[in-house]
């Protein structure tokens, strides 16, 4: 979680965010290849959710014991890329609408409003952007 500053809490919760490049679907296909869909793993130490936004349910998944390197190896064995980042506060307000894909269902989780993020690419891109931010704050 994060202060009244934004930013985020030293030992706070994390996410980690993973793109993949298959789909069954054919219209996503269309979104830049490695970047089709994406889904986030939520937790810190030894205890992580798993939250994964599927066309026709929601995946959860509880992890006990299970490392964040232990995800990542995993993962990008997989040939998926993933990205730490932390969760956000957002503002005290609704979120806007927007259509439910995979994308709004990860920013909801992290908190980010991030209006012009609509693609895994885009999100991929913006969280980069944050996490080069933090680092060097």
């Amino acid at each position: 979680m994060t202060g009244a500053d934004g930013q985020a809490g030293a030992g706070a919760a994390r996410a980690l965010v993973f793109f993949v490049d298959q789909t069954d679907l054919w219209w996503l296909r269309f979104l830049r290849p490695g970047f089709r869909h994406c889904f986030a793993i939520v937790g810190g130490g030894m205890e992580w959710i798993l939250l994964n936004p599927l066309s026709n349910r929601m995946e959860l998944a509880m992890f006990r014991g299970v490392r964040a390197e232990d995800f990542r190896r995993v993962f990008h064995r997989a040939r998926c890329r993933s990205l730490e980042c932390p969760l956000f506060d957002p503002p005290p307000r609704p979120a806007p609408w927007r259509p439910f894909t995979c994308v709004e269902a990860v920013k909801r989780v992290l908190g980010l409003r991030a209006p012009g993020v609509l693609t895994p690419w885009q999100l991929y891109r913006y969280l980069k952007k944050i996490i080069i931010t933090e680092k060097n704050t």
